[in-house]
């Protein structure tokens, strides 16, 4: 497997990742879930996604479960998550700071983790505006 620094942050990817997308604690179970993931963790990937709205943040606890179960070492795997849409409420959605952080949190809680590696905007938010600052 080939690594890549992602950005100024130093962290080294694999070029592979595997995503959870809605498949996970949807379409298949965690059986299945750990095999792909064992076995992308086997040919090296260190790279594993999701998000909040993926299966109704059901594929954030199938790999939460999963990594539980595998106890890799945690310095051995990256996880990210992605906020935008995480309930019917009006502060589940979008990117204010308020959903980013309580986003976060649950994704936390249902990864059963206590940190993630990455956080990603899973889309532009029109009511919230992002600015880079330096």
């Amino acid at each position: 497997m080939k690594y890549h620094q992602l950005g100024k942050a130093g962290v080294k990817i694999s070029e592979l990742s595997l995503g959870a997308w809605v498949t996970y604690g949807g379409q298949v179970g965690e059986d299945v879930a750990r095999e792909c993931m064992q076995a992308a963790y086997e040919a090296g990937a260190n790279f594993f996604d999701n998000a909040e709205a993926y299966a109704e943040g059901n594929a954030e606890i199938v790999m939460g479960n999963i990594l539980k179960k595998m106890s890799w070492p945690r310095e051995s795997y990256i996880v990210s998550t992605k906020i935008f849409w995480g309930g019917k409420g009006p502060n589940d959605r979008g990117l204010s700071y308020k959903h980013v952080v309580e986003g976060v949190n649950k994704a936390l809680k249902r990864l059963q983790l206590d940190y993630v590696d990455l956080a990603f905007c899973h889309r532009p938010d029109p009511n919230t505006p992002i600015e880079e600052t330096i």
